[in-house]
């Protein structure tokens, strides 16, 4: 089957990304997460963030329900756990790789760096949805990040 849109996000996938895993919890208090690459900064006063979220995607449902979700930012070491929230595969979100801060939104323990947020407002945007959220609490640690370029992983250079 031919991808109509390959050309378009062949030109998207020019641009480098990092890469992180937004969760929430569901309808049923589990945990749903997804792989992300549409996460970015939108205001410092309130400390406010975005990221984009498939009409289509199997989490939809779960984030258009929650009133809070994390963003954990991925290191250049963590490409299997990127792997497995974007294909949902078998071994998804297990309770013991996550902990919760404020909000109650599941944060990955291991990660680059963290954001906890109350959803701030959501905008329907095409065939996505943009989720912004208010941070409430964040942290981050040094290290190298997980980067994605031209529909490929690739590894950062380290923070100092």
């Amino acid at each position: 089957m031919t991808d109509k849109y390959r050309p378009l996000k062949d030109a998207f996938g020019r641009f480098a990304t990092g890469i992180g895993v937004a969760a929430c919890r569901n309808a049923a208090g589990e945990i749903s997460a997804i792989t992300i690459n549409s996460f970015t900064s939108v205001s410092l006063e309130p400390p406010l963030v975005l990221w984009c979220l498939e009409n289509r995607a199997s989490t939809y449902s779960a984030f258009m329900n929650a009133d809070s979700y994390s963003v954990s930012i991925l290191r250049a070491d963590q490409q299997a756990a990127s792997q497995r929230f974007a294909h949902f595969l078998p071994d998804g979100p297990r309770e013991e790789e996550f902990e919760n801060w404020v909000t109650g939104a599941p944060i990955l323990k291991e990660r680059l760096a963290g954001f906890d947020c109350k959803v701030a407002a959501r905008h329907d945007a095409g065939d996505h949805i943009i989720l912004v959220g208010e941070v409430v609490r964040f942290d981050s640690v040094d290290g190298a990040p997980l980067l994605y370029f031209a529909s490929n992983y690739i590894q950062g250079t380290p923070a100092t």
